[in-house]
């Protein structure tokens, strides 16, 4: 067997990280669901923030101030309201939408993520990768296809708005990985989203109960570890790449739509994973070189 590029070699070990951060976040969007039930979005927001905070501070404080400076305060300006976006997009798709549907429509932020990487990033994007992208977001069309409905519902534009987002602070989060710690990149964030989902608190609080405050916290857990976990993806391998593992949330939401909120997945669902999954599957192999 040949021996690997570099580049491949980084790749495959950025979606491996790529997929521990989706089963993460895919648990987290479902705790969602269940929390918005009871409360506001901007709520579970800003507990989600606060844990992100005050797992940031242990790296914070050993170089502070030095870890708060950075070179590219727009870029930063740039990822923190895209993240803003797609963060409060992404809880209010869930409460509005199924699951499916809105892990399903906002996998459109790999066709953004791959404009924005070949476009400020100069990141090759060859016949293959291209194939993978077309072919991933038609198995999006086709479990879009129960839900057709929900295409031209108001509320469909809600987890498309976050995938721009998303797309936004995924491309600026790869070009600051290389010169920022992972702690700035994720203090810059928690303060900056915080803090504007903060400040409705005054008109939206709700105080939680004991079993809502332990949701809200394991929520914002996993969230941390998530996103630590997913600047690590983009730090070793390229965005065009890693980006393209998110398909594999339809898998987490389909079992979690079917177990805690009985929605049961069709032929639809069922071929348009088929075909999501073959794309990751199809790239990690042209990846790998196997």
């Amino acid at each position: 067997m040949e021996k690997l590029e570099i580049s491949q070699v980084k790749n495959i070990e950025g979606i491996g990280w790529a997929l521990l951060a989706t089963a993460l976040f895919s648990t987290a969007a479902a705790m969602a669901k269940v929390a918005v039930q009871d409360y506001h979005v901007l709520q579970i927001l800003f507990f989600r923030q606060l844990v992100v905070f005050v797992s940031s501070l242990p790296s914070i404080t050993r170089s502070f101030p030095a870890a708060l400076k950075t070179s590219y305060p727009l870029l930063h300006l740039c990822r923190l309201s895209g993240a803003f976006v797609a963060l409060s997009a992404g809880i209010w798709a869930v409460a509005v939408l199924p699951l499916t549907t809105a892990v399903t429509l906002g996998f459109a932020q790999v066709f953004f993520v791959s404009l924005l990487a070949f476009i400020f990033l100069r990141e090759k994007i060859g016949i293959h990768r291209v194939i993978a992208v077309v072919v991933g977001f038609m198995g999006v069309i086709v479990v879009m296809r129960p839900g057709v409905e929900g295409v031209v519902n108001i509320y469909a534009l809600i987890p498309l708005f976050g995938a721009l987002g998303a797309a936004i602070a995924i491309t600026s989060v790869r070009k600051l990985s290389q010169t920022e710690s992972t702690a700035t990149l994720l203090v810059y964030q928690a303060v900056f989203v915080g803090v504007l989902a903060g400040i409705p608190l005054f008109w939206v609080w709700k105080t939680p109960s004991v079993f809502g405050l332990i949701l809200l916290l394991a929520m914002g857990v996993l969230a941390a570890i998530g996103q630590w976990v997913g600047v690590r993806a983009l730090r070793v391998g390229e965005a065009s790449v890693v980006s393209n593992i998110d398909y594999v949330k339809l898998i987490f939401a389909g079992v979690f739509g079917y177990f805690l909120f009985a929605e049961f997945p069709d032929s639809y669902t069922i071929i348009g994973a088929a075909i999501i999954i073959g794309s990751s599957v199809y790239l990690y192999f042209r990846e790998s070189g196997r």
